[in-house]
């Protein structure tokens, strides 16, 4: 699903006041080619202008790759106007690697920004996880943030990947790896090969306490398979890039792993869903940020998910 250009630019100047220019994002080269902005390690609310995830770009020699587009209109521009900042090549792919917000909404700053619309790139079943939530994402930007998008203005992807794909972007290939249900049911990594960079978006959490919204015991699963990865730098959903791989999944999965042994404790012991959300995993948030936006939440899913293995 795309919109015109006209479109495009009316939702831009609803966000921004009027204002037709973004001040650009501010990104670090992490490896030859590969540019990071870092959002900061918060909930997606109107008080960080949405900016709160990992966004990223890679480019080739022929065109550039969006690694997600940010969680508001505002943010997918000032990330445009950082790589126009950085190079004159074109946009080809924007590649989202989930579904929730603050990774998706700033999609519609890369529809007719340039004479060629970019493919947007997404795990097979991103779209019917976007549309499961647009109607809240609306209500969400129009409620908290004051923004009232424009029909079109969530954008859907138009290239899907079923298992593994692999983009040109001319003299780099990027490798697109569509994960079964983990973190969300629509988890997408993105390996440069030449730097051997991985952007693990939220297969990965650094300092932010990781949020499940898919399958724990899933995540886990994918975890095992990530740590095969010849990887010389990680890019997490959020937290700062790093080179310690694989120790840097060591926290998040202690977390985890934490949180399914004492969810099928306290089933075991035939605790409520409400003793279980108060008791399970509570000496496991330390160092973690935003434990108490997320950890009760964890715990409510993990008990569903387990409670009838």
């Amino acid at each position: 699903m795309r919109i015109g250009l006209a479109a495009a630019l009316l939702t831009w100047l609803c966000w921004s006041g009027g204002s037709a220019a973004a001040e650009a994002l501010s990104v670090a080269e992490v490896a030859p080619g590969v540019f990071v902005h870092q959002g900061r390690v918060e909930d997606w609310l109107p008080d960080n202008g949405g900016d709160v995830a990992n966004l990223g770009f890679v480019v080739g020699q022929r065109c550039v790759a969006v690694v997600d587009s940010g969680g508001t209109p505002a943010v997918g521009e000032a990330l445009r106007a950082a790589i126009a900042r950085t190079t004159k090549l074109p946009v080809c792919y924007v590649i989202n690697t989930h579904a929730h917000p603050d990774h998706v909404l700033g999609n519609v700053a890369f529809v007719g920004a340039a004479e060629k619309a970019p493919a947007f790139v997404a795990h097979a079943r991103l779209p019917a996880a976007l549309g499961a939530r647009e109607r809240y994402l609306r209500n969400a930007l129009q409620r908290d943030f004051g923004l009232a998008l424009a029909p079109g203005a969530i954008v859907y992807p138009s290239l899907l990947v079923e298992r593994r794909l692999e983009l040109d972007l001319g003299g780099r290939t990027l490798q697109l790896d569509a994960w079964p249900t983990a973190h969300t049911d629509n988890d997408l990594t993105v390996f440069d090969t030449r730097t051997r960079t991985l952007f693990v978006s939220d297969l990965l959490f650094v300092e932010h306490l990781p949020v499940l919204d898919g399958s724990l015991r899933g995540w886990l699963q994918v975890l095992a398979e990530l740590r095969r990865f010849d990887v010389a730098l990680a890019v997490p959903g959020h937290g700062a890039p790093s080179s310690r791989w694989p120790a840097v999944l060591d926290a998040e999965e202690r977390y985890l792993r934490t949180l399914l042994d004492e969810t099928r404790s306290a089933l075991r012991d035939k605790l409520s869903i409400q003793q279980a959300v108060d008791r399970v995993g509570r000496g496991a948030l330390s160092g973690w940020r935003l434990a108490e936006q997320f950890h009760r939440r964890n715990v409510t899913a993990a008990y569903a998910e387990l409670e009838w293995e």
